[in-house]
């Protein structure tokens, strides 16, 4: 028995993984000269700053991979499209406000909104392909620790 390839889903899932991920390595690129974690105080739980690459990668493929399931299978309408993107756009922020303006306040202000959407999207596509919501679990939990890790970066600075 052959099994054939689906192309139109290859190539959903290829862009929407490749979205995230690009967006991620640009703001990547953008923020890499303001990075000063390194000089930060900071709380006793913060990882080295060479996890935060490889974390964030694996979280671009995952949200990409969970969108992904939700589009090929003509799961995504309006309300799955707008959190999404909005929890995308808010996240690529985020590290701008961070490193680049130094807004430390504005930036666990700004993160704490991330974690809502974040959480939204969750649920979202948990109710429309359990595995998609699963999937984003790890982004979830990643964030609300970035939100602690961003508060006492605030509170130690």
């Amino acid at each position: 028995m052959s099994a054939t390839i689906d192309w139109k889903k290859v190539k959903i899932y290829a862009i929407s993984i490749l979205i995230p991920v690009a967006a991620g390595a640009l703001i990547g690129l953008i923020t890499s000269r303001s990075m000063d974690y390194d000089a930060l105080q900071k709380p006793a739980l913060a990882p080295p700053p060479v996890l935060f690459p490889i974390v964030w990668s694996l979280l671009y493929v995952l949200m990409g991979v969970s969108y992904g399931m939700l589009k090929s299978q003509k799961l995504t309408d309006t309300a799955v499209n707008a959190v999404y993107y909005a929890q995308l756009g808010v996240n690529l922020l985020w590290p701008i406000f961070f490193f680049v303006l130094k807004w430390r306040l504005f930036a666990f202000i700004w993160i704490l909104l991330l974690a809502a959407l974040v959480i939204a999207m969750t649920v979202l596509f948990y109710r429309r392909h359990r595995t998609a919501g699963l999937l984003q679990l790890p982004y979830a939990a990643w964030t609300v620790f970035a939100s602690y890790l961003n508060l006492f970066i605030v509170l130690l600075n």
